[in-house]
């Protein structure tokens, strides 16, 4: 059967002419739209998504006119729909990992100064002398020599000192429920 009197079947609701079509086309349009969007998938949706069209628009199309270059120009426009949704995707998926990133780094912020803030209150709870000592070696950094010679005790009282404080701000942060593992294990790495 030659191509006008299939597609002027088409035309009047044929779905055997349609058939013929399809199988007569499909493989030529699937191939060239695999070489552009380089997966199967979404080929074949592309594919079905035309002749869809095809059936739906089957009163509009004229005989006369060549219909493999109306499938092809409908290929193309569906490629181009395509391709744009897909930049669309793009931008709203960096968007939405931009956002989560700024999220998640303000509430890692947030729990940060809420864990701090425990590591404060468990250090200030600390007797006078082991809390000075406490914070001239874990904040400020100063070796037991500069401790020792600053206030005047020896390095085995820095050394209990450090030890206790350490048990103390543990036992602490335990009861006050949220250990903060690595900031302890920054604080504390005397133990």
């Amino acid at each position: 059967m030659l191509e006008k009197e299939l597609l002027a079947e088409l035309i009047t609701g044929d779905k055997n002419a349609f058939t013929n079509l399809y199988f007569s086309y499909s493989g030529q349009v699937y191939s060239k739209i695999l070489r552009l969007t380089k997966c199967e998938e979404t080929s074949r949706e592309i594919l079905q998504e035309l002749f869809l069209k095809v059936w739906e628009k089957r009163t509009q199309i004229d005989p006369e006119k060549p219909f493999k270059a109306y499938l092809f120009t409908i290929a193309q426009n569906l490629m181009y729909d395509h391709f744009r949704k897909v930049a669309r995707d793009k931008v709203l998926v960096d968007s939405l990992v931009s956002s989560a990133a700024m999220y998640y780094r303000a509430e890692e912020s947030e729990v940060f100064e809420e864990r701090l803030e425990c590591i404060k209150k468990a250090i200030e709870q600390l007797p006078p002398a082991r809390k000075q000592v406490f914070k001239l070696s874990k904040i400020e950094g100063k070796s037991y020599e500069e401790i020792a010679s600053l206030l005047e005790i020896s390095h085995s009282t820095i050394s209990d000192h450090i030890v206790k404080a350490n048990r103390a701000i543990k036992k602490y942060l335990q009861a006050h429920g949220d250990v903060a593992v690595s900031l302890l294990i920054w604080l504390l790495t005397d133990l």
